[in-house]
């Protein structure tokens, strides 16, 4: 509000909410073709510096852990020392990205909700004020939903339950018995550095792991992301490209697997005071609950709009909502993965120059 009462609205073009890889990406394009930040376009990103979810993730995940980094458009990542926490590394390459391309990103910045606007805009409100836009690219991604199972006899573990969001590095289990849970590939490698300094360790998983062998490429990585990009397409909630990859067998996996780190479990039944329990009758006792069972898409603040077809999800054709053609998902469901967030980008951006320059075209002359 300002001084008279009056709610102050800012007025643009494009709002993009997010500044991890495919907010970043969409956000060169916007200016690509000519939009300037903070006159026609505006990136809100609530992570308090440069770096998107990596700037969240656990110390011993260095650089050359990562698997498929891929550099944002217009800039290489080069020379990076694979042994430093890749939150550093693409920490610093998202922030000589951001000034080198002078995105003026608007940080620490909270989304609270996206509405219908007043002549056919887009209401978004935010933490710093309204935003009224022709058009949104949300780019929110996942690290703000983590997803928690919920198990009969959850509340009463005596003990410490935590998900990979708030994984910490393997320091703080030493001696202790720990399971994993999730058969991703943040639940191997949580388990895998934790066997090295914990008094035993359990491995349990809903399915059974299913481990690839050989080189995974293109063709392979195509067919992956339409099985995903079926889902959105259908309106149900997407799963991981990772998901239907399965597990790259690797020198390190093969070791952990001959060592019995990796012998999993089938999912227990419920959990107790002191650990969990099947229903044949087997227990396990445990100091420590990790949950690595992975996130949900962060889309909350879009409710408002009333996008969500009945099977849970966004149905999305390409990029863009098909309740909504202002409103285009980057990062969600086939383009989570770094080289898809890029496409993605660049894919919406186009869409909505098309939108903009219909809707300039269409207006009334004076």
């Amino acid at each position: 509000m300002n001084g008279f009462g009056f709610e102050e609205v800012r007025t643009v073009d494009v709002v993009v909410i997010g500044a991890g890889q495919a907010g970043l990406s969409a956000a060169f394009h916007l200016r690509r073709t000519g939009l300037e930040p903070d006159r026609d376009f505006v990136v809100l990103d609530h992570a308090p510096a440069p770096g998107g979810a990596w700037q969240f993730r656990w110390p011993s995940l260095t650089y050359g852990k990562v698997h498929g980094m891929h550099a944002l458009p217009g800039m290489e990542l080069t020379g990076a020392d694979p042994s430093r926490p890749s939150s550093e590394v693409i920490g610093a390459y998202f922030d000589t990205y951001e000034r080198t391309f002078d995105l003026r990103i608007h940080r620490p910045v909270d989304v609270t909700a996206v509405r219908e606007g007043e002549g056919g805009r887009l209401r978004v409100e935010t933490s710093e004020g309204v935003y009224a836009a022709r058009a949104l690219i949300n780019a929110t991604g996942t690290w703000d939903r983590p997803f928690w199972p919920r198990y009969p006899g959850q509340e009463t573990f005596r003990g410490r339950q935590l998900h990979t969001s708030g994984y910490p590095g393997p320091g703080e289990f030493a001696g202790k018995r720990v399971l994993v849970v999730g058969g991703g590939a943040s639940g191997t490698q949580h388990l895998m550095e934790i066997a090295e300094v914990a008094a035993e360790t359990f491995w349990v998983t809903r399915r059974e792991p299913v481990w690839r062998e050989g080189p995974f490429g293109e063709a392979e990585g195509r067919a992956a992301v339409a099985l995903v990009e079926d889902r959105v397409r259908r309106g149900l909630p997407p799963q991981s490209v990772v998901s239907v990859t399965g597990l790259p067998l690797n020198d390190a996996i093969r070791d952990a697997r001959a060592r019995g780190i990796l012998d999993r479990l089938p999912m227990f039944d419920r959990i107790t005071p002191t650990g969990v329990a099947w229903g044949d009758g087997r227990t396990v006792d445990v100091d420590v609950i990790l949950w690595a069972t992975g996130f949900r898409a962060a889309i909350d603040h879009l409710a408002p709009l009333r996008l969500r077809e009945p099977g849970g999800g966004i149905q999305v054709e390409g990029t863009r909502a098909v309740r909504d053609a202002r409103v285009h998902l980057v990062g969600y469901g086939p383009s989570a993965s770094t080289i898809g967030a890029n496409r993605a980008g660049r894919a919406a951006v186009s869409d909505i120059r098309r939108l903009l320059d219909r809707d300039r075209v269409a207006a009334p002359t004076a």
